[in-house]
């Protein structure tokens, strides 16, 4: 979710409008996912953004793996599966929304396990609003780029795709930026987790992918601090359980070296029933239950370049692996403000849905695992690339142990303990 004090107004507006019951918005059928917890089908979502959308499909040589990836929808992975056709979808996916075809100019809250956005939200760097608006829904927007229309696909085999976007921006300080935007999206393969932690450690069935961003300035002005800068931000959007708990490694150490853990006070300091910090091995546990809405950050003194999930209902060991740059403390500050620290900004961010107000229903439910890049100070024809993969491993409760203790530093009985009481 954005890192601002006014989004959750945003979403009020947005999601609540676009998440009505699917009877309110004539569908039916396809349109209504199964009830919260009983998961869907892969080659369910795919029949529904079939009929809706452009959909493309990625697949792995044996069909195990496979993404589904819409270049009409800005070129976001909607969803994916490590079995198959008849696998679980992992992606939430805004069925409401996608079948009313209106075009929020706000936001298009299509879901989908990972979207392209750029930052800052807020701020006097803000591309979201513009020169001396107030900080408000009524006039916040989505830069059109990203949040509107189809990229162009420039490549494309079974199991990748590409797509580019020229773009312009103006932000709050009345900034030109001129870019062009390269989006690679592949699937991952055994090779690729050679020499890794995740290499061929307890998981069965898996589906992994990447996406590949990069920024290039192709305007004649150098992007420069004093004016602000712009940041890629990847956004995954995930069916959330009572049983799915978000697990983030960060760097221990003493909060006089190293500042605060975690940024937990987006919407309200988080509950100490719904994060738990463990300071001496560097690992936090944040409940993802769609159920309370909350939201956590981490600051770049902190982060490590994994975080992910775990549902213990459906055995899915759940991992986002990023571009992590060393020694750079830089990142844009989002929120919806002035701000004394415009580059401030958290590097890795989990938002858990849940009722925006007392007696509301959750806005999808979902959850997010989202990455950042540093604030990009880039010379014309300069560019940069952020890479943001998203990893899905199912199999035996041994083996995904052993992987969630290479990946996370915890064993799944601690990650199932965190939160029971």
């Amino acid at each position: 979710m954005p890192k601002a004090k006014g989004w959750v107004f945003a979403l009020v507006a947005i999601l609540t409008a676009s998440v009505c019951a699917p009877e309110e918005n004539g569908e039916s059928g396809p349109a209504a996912r199964p009830a919260e917890g009983k998961g869907v089908m892969f080659k369910d979502d795919v029949a529904f953004l079939r009929q809706h959308t452009k959909v493309v499909v990625l697949s792995s040589a044996n069909g195990n793996a496979q993404v589904a990836v819409n270049p009409d929808l800005q070129g976001r992975v909607m969803t994916s599966t490590a079995g198959g056709p008849d696998g679980l979808s992992f992606g939430w996916i805004n069925r409401a929304a996608l079948a009313s075809k209106e075009n929020n100019l706000h936001m298009n809250a299509f879901g989908g396990e990972d979207r392209f956005w750029l930052g800052p939200e807020g701020g006097q760097f803000s591309i979201f609003f513009k020169k001396d608006d107030p900080f408000d829904l009524e006039h916040w927007f989505t830069p059109p780029p990203v949040n509107e229309g189809a990229w162009e696909v420039i490549a494309q085999a079974s199991d990748r795709i590409k797509f580019r976007k020229a773009m312009k921006l103006l932000n709050y300080s009345r900034t030109e930026f001129e870019l062009e935007v390269v989006r690679e999206i592949r699937l991952l393969g055994p090779d690729d987790f050679a020499g890794t932690n995740a290499d061929g450690v307890g998981w069965t069935n898996f589906v992994a992918f990447e996406t590949n961003n990069t920024v290039t300035n192709v305007g004649a002005k150098a992007w420069r601090k004093e004016t602000g800068l712009l940041s890629v931000w990847i956004l995954g959007m995930f069916n959330p359980s009572p049983e799915t708990t978000v697990v983030v490694p960060f760097v221990a150490g003493p909060e006089g070296e190293r500042g605060p853990v975690v940024n937990d006070a987006y919407f309200g300091k988080v509950p100490a029933d719904r994060l738990l910090v463990d300071r001496v091995r560097g690992v936090l546990f944040f409940r993802a239950d769609g159920q309370f809405r909350s939201k956590i950050g981490i600051p770049p003194r902190r982060v490590a370049p994994d975080l992910g999930s775990y549902d213990a209902g459906s055995r899915t060991l759940t991992l986002v692996r990023f571009t992590l740059p060393a020694g750079v403390e830089e990142y844009v500050n989002s929120m919806w403000e002035i701000q004394k620290n415009p580059y401030g900004g958290d590097v890795v961010n989990s938002y858990n849905d849940g009722p925006p107000a007392p007696g509301a229903k959750p806005l999808g439910p979902f959850y997010e695992l989202e990455t950042s890049s540093p604030a990009l100070a880039l010379e014309p024809g300069e560019s940069y690339t952020h890479t943001h993969a998203t990893m899905h491993f199912q199999g035996p409760r041994g083996g995904l142990d052993g992987l969630a203790r290479k990946l996370f530093l915890c064993g799944l009985d601690e990650i199932e303990r965190a939160f029971k009481k």
